[in-house]
């Protein structure tokens, strides 16, 4: 396991990748009711973010839109949920945790939450939860304490529970295990990180992993959050003889960088994280430049049909929204959709208690797995490639490599195959010249 203080920067900035989304007011509750219902009558889900940022308004109308179509069915016992949300002003530079805990506490106390969902800041929440016995959903917060905290005191602890992404470890071995499978497809070795300030720790994480596996990490840079010309990233990386690049470059800063990939038909392969690469306008605001690259993503934002759900999913929040669904609206509308329902219809009650012993139990498909399932830390159970692993019907983050216009999947290699798909090289010269 890893140390989660010495990674505390990964909470904040390996989630910036995901975290593409935005929202509404500050300390205020935003309210939705599908019908006119007395209060008695709801179930009431608290949201709590960054609701006027760019990742709250996503997990806002992923909730919302999880909420209306509860309702639509019927509600859960006969029930309707309603959402209500606070700002904690989570994703601000310069956080204020009063403004956090407060807006958290208002949530329970004012806005008479029945269930909390937050994006980050679980460390704090989880204390306000027990105090007052609600259960707590974070959808990307990486921090193994707050899964280890069941383990190690499961009567204070077991309010919490982790639903949109896995933690520090996981985010760790999901870069290292894909990076085997890229060395397979490639036999290429000499790895160069170019990465947004701020990762210094995770890349080391995964450095140290990476080179015990005989991999050769020949440049690791880091680049500011502003960064539009990546010219010199390139060519330090391609004096380095790096034949393997992976970005860890988020928001619109991908963009410039794919195109410097193309422009200057870098003789290496990319295969990365970018954070708005698995969006299908991605093709578009690169003037297609995106072509070859390799960048990891949720198969609901590029409508590829893991479950039944998830394309279903991903057709609704944009007729809804108007807009691409991300990570994050995905994981705050499964949690809601599919996760809480369930477990409330199947303990025939909101009471806590019951609740928590139903989600215990959850194993059930949502939009971003085949079977979403807890740990007995209230983690998710998360898919592996390679022999002696779970297989890719629990959760994971797959890679998706831009081929003629269209994403396609190129790991796991199971869901490669399901595709009947292959990974290629760039049209142009390269170290791949000189494979059999």
């Amino acid at each position: 396991m890893l140390d989660s203080t010495a990674l505390t920067k990964i909470q904040s900035i390996i989630l910036i990748a995901i975290i593409v989304v935005a929202a509404v007011g500050g300390g205020v509750a935003y309210v939705l009711l599908s019908g006119e219902q007395p209060y008695y009558e709801t179930i009431k889900i608290g949201i709590i973010a960054d609701i006027d940022n760019i990742g709250g308004k996503a997990v806002l109308q992923g909730a919302k839109l999880a909420a209306e179509q509860v309702n639509a069915e019927g509600g859960v016992l006969g029930k309707n949920f309603e959402i209500v949300a606070e700002d904690d002003d989570g994703e601000s530079g310069d956080l204020d945790l009063a403004v956090a805990t407060n807006a958290i506490t208002r949530l329970i106390t004012v806005d008479k939450a029945d269930f909390i969902v937050s994006t980050y800041l679980g460390m704090h929440y989880r204390e306000i939860a027990f105090e007052h016995k609600k259960i707590l959903f974070t959808i990307y917060d990486p921090t193994e304490e707050l899964t280890q905290g069941v383990l190690d005191n499961y009567d204070r602890y077991k309010y919490y529970f982790r639903t949109g992404a896995g933690n520090e470890t996981a985010a760790v071995e999901g870069v290292t295990e894909s990076m085997v499978v890229c060395r397979e497809f490639t036999g290429f070795n000499k790895i160069a990180f170019i990465y947004w300030s701020g990762m210094e720790e995770f890349v080391s994480y995964v450095t140290d992993v990476l080179e015990k596996q005989g991999f050769d990490v020949v440049l690791s840079e880091s680049v500011a959050f502003d960064t539009i010309d990546y010219s010199g990233c390139f060519a330090r990386a391609e004096e380095a003889g790096a034949e393997i690049l992976y970005p860890l470059i988020y928001s619109s800063g991908g963009i410039p960088f794919v195109k410097e990939y193309s422009d200057r038909q870098s003789p290496m392969v990319m295969w990365g994280d970018i954070g708005i690469g698995s969006r299908n306008n991605f093709l578009e605001i690169t003037e297609g430049k995106c072509e070859y690259t390799t960048n990891n993503g949720y198969p609901v934002v590029v409508g590829y049909p893991l479950t039944s759900k998830t394309v279903a999913t991903k057709d609704a929040y944009e007729e809804r929204w108007g807009e691409e669904i991300s990570g994050n609206a995905a994981a705050a509308y499964d949690t809601i959709r599919f996760i809480l329902a369930d477990a409330i219809n199947r303990a025939g009650t909101i009471e806590t208690e019951a609740v928590i012993e139903a989600l215990e139990e959850t194993d059930i498909e949502t939009s971003l797995c085949r079977r979403f399932v807890f740990t007995s830390s209230h983690d998710i159970m998360i898919g592996r490639e390679g022999p002696n692993r779970l297989g890719e019907d629990y959760f994971f983050v797959a890679m998706f490599q831009w081929q003629d216009g269209v994403q396609v999947p190129v790991y796991p290699i199971a869901l490669m195959e399901e595709a009947g798909a292959s990974y290629i090289f760039p049209d142009w010269s390269g170290p791949w010249d000189d494979l059999d």
